[in-house]
């Protein structure tokens, strides 16, 4: 496939999302579908939210039309289909009446079980370590709390956006190294794609929130691309590209369990979420989760080339940097909001 054909795809992809989202945006500021402040808030006003009902359906055609555009391409499996579209009616009802944490993780848990079942003629997932129905559990328990902290890490202005179009991004280049495998550029660039388009309206200050209906399908369906590159090879790319994500949301769940606090129960204790409540803008917490997340994408690509080893040791340290830079307070600044 040529350079031009991949940029066409992308480019499309980034249009109808960035239209779909203003139409969205306008629907649901209509209808008073709003994300409402309250105190673990990182706004001080009322924003739509539910982008998700753009950015789903728009990642799921493109991962449909992914092998017509290229043979070598893996299809969708109607299995990730039915898993994406099970989560994001789910999620919308909760945005729209809500719902309690134990039903949400149960419809969670359907979704990753069918979805297992596209893994089961690839290759494992941990390189051929385990026997396959260890490897496949610790697959779906990895990707149920994959889906949870991206949720749980989309708590401020640009932050999902930019971390999940740095990882399409990512996935993109890794599927170009990798080379005529079922996981093809295309999936990465429809990720970015409908990533950035988000972004046109999740940019500080934000006038749309993706919503559950957003967050938990994408972490579905990024967490399952994924596994699929960590079964052809690509395991520390896999690891390293959303690096940041796991970092802080695992620091921060080992704190609470320290704790005894409740671990579904929801919470602002995120380092990024900590950095905006010392007074860090959001623009400049998204600026620098995107600094490390170039340098998460530049290692990734190392991880596929040379020694994963050192490109996970690489990871490591540019997470703790950005984790010391978004934990320290800037001095004597006022928190704001909504900025």
């Amino acid at each position: 496939m040529t350079a031009a054909g991949y940029a066409i795809f992308f480019f499309v992809l980034l249009g109808l999302s960035a239209i779909g989202c203003g139409l969205a945006r306008a629907a649901l500021r209509r209808f008073a579908v709003l994300d409402q402040p309250n105190e673990r808030s990182n706004h001080g006003v009322p924003v739509p939210r539910g982008a998700g009902l753009v950015l789903v359906p728009l990642l799921l055609a493109g991962f449909a039309l992914a092998p017509l555009i290229d043979p070598a391409a893996m299809g969708l499996p109607g299995a990730i289909l039915i898993g994406a579209i099970l989560l994001a009616a789910v999620s919308w009802w909760d945005d729209l009446r809500g719902l309690g944490a134990l039903p949400r993780l149960a419809v969670q848990a359907a979704a990753v079980l069918l979805g297992l079942a596209t893994l089961l003629h690839r290759p494992p997932v941990f390189q051929g370590l385990l026997p396959q129905p260890l490897d496949l559990a610790l697959a779906g328990l990895a990707w149920v709390w994959f889906v949870n902290l991206f949720n749980f890490m989309d708590g401020s202005d640009a932050m999902a956006g930019t971390e999940t179009t740095m990882i399409g991004l990512g996935l993109a280049l890794v599927a170009f190294e990798l080379g005529g495998s079922g996981l093809s550029p295309l999936h990465g660039l429809a990720l970015a794609a409908v990533a950035l388009g988000f972004l046109v309206w999740n940019r500080p200050p934000a006038t749309l929130f993706l919503g559950d209906v957003g967050s938990v399908p994408l972490g579905y369906l990024v967490g399952w691309l994924l596994l699929v590159a960590a079964s052809e090879g690509a395991w520390a790319a896999a690891l390293i590209l959303p690096a940041y994500y796991l970092a802080d949301s695992g620091v921060t769940l080992a704190r609470r369990c320290w704790r005894r606090a409740p671990i579904l129960e929801a919470h602002s204790e995120h380092f990024y979420q900590q950095a905006i409540r010392h007074g860090r803008s959001h623009g400049k917490v998204a600026l620098a989760v995107l600094i490390a997340d170039l340098a998460l994408v530049g290692l990734a690509l190392g991880a596929v080339r040379e020694e994963p080893l050192v490109a996970l040791g690489g990871a490591a340290l540019v997470c703790w940097l950005l984790i010391r830079v978004l934990a320290r307070p800037p001095g004597s600044v006022k928190p704001r909001f909504g900025d």
